[in-house]
């Protein structure tokens, strides 16, 4: 006989997915470190979208070819990063969350210099995943 499997998993998923849009707080009540890590996310986002629309339209790689919106968001990258990591520096006087966010933050200044050949998006990817690391390190060592 074959057995139906119970809906009881899938509410405790449902049950446990409403608790936690419940508890969650709101966007202002968010720390520096947090924002910069949801940023981080949707640079990591815009990478792999951008990636696969070029890809699969080789005509938008010219029209979408421009460097100033890179160098503006590497900018704001800088700006939350010397916000949040120094001013963490400050507070629990760990050196390593800032000396990793500023070796990502190398690595996504040094992406804009690599050719558009697949090179740039991965060192960008690695980059913003090292920075999104030094934030989550830096938020851990205030708690």
């Amino acid at each position: 006989m074959t057995q139906v499997a119970s809906p009881a998993p899938v509410l405790t998923r449902l049950g446990a997915v409403v608790r936690a849009a419940r508890d969650s707080r709101p966007l202002t009540s968010l720390s520096g470190d947090q924002l910069a890590m949801g940023l981080s996310g949707l640079c990591l986002v815009h990478c792999l979208a951008s990636t696969v629309l070029f890809a699969s339209i080789a005509s938008l790689g010219v029209a979408f070819d421009n460097h100033l919106f890179h160098e503006v968001g590497l900018v704001i990258a800088i700006g939350f990063a010397l916000v949040t990591l120094v001013s963490g520096v400050l507070s629990h006087g760990y050196m390593m969350p800032f000396g990793v966010g500023s070796f990502g933050l190398g690595m996504m200044a040094g992406a804009l210099s690599r050719p558009h050949d697949g090179s740039e998006v991965l060192a960008t990817m690695v980059g913003v995943a090292v920075v999104a690391l030094a934030h989550d390190l830096n938020r851990r060592a205030r708690h």
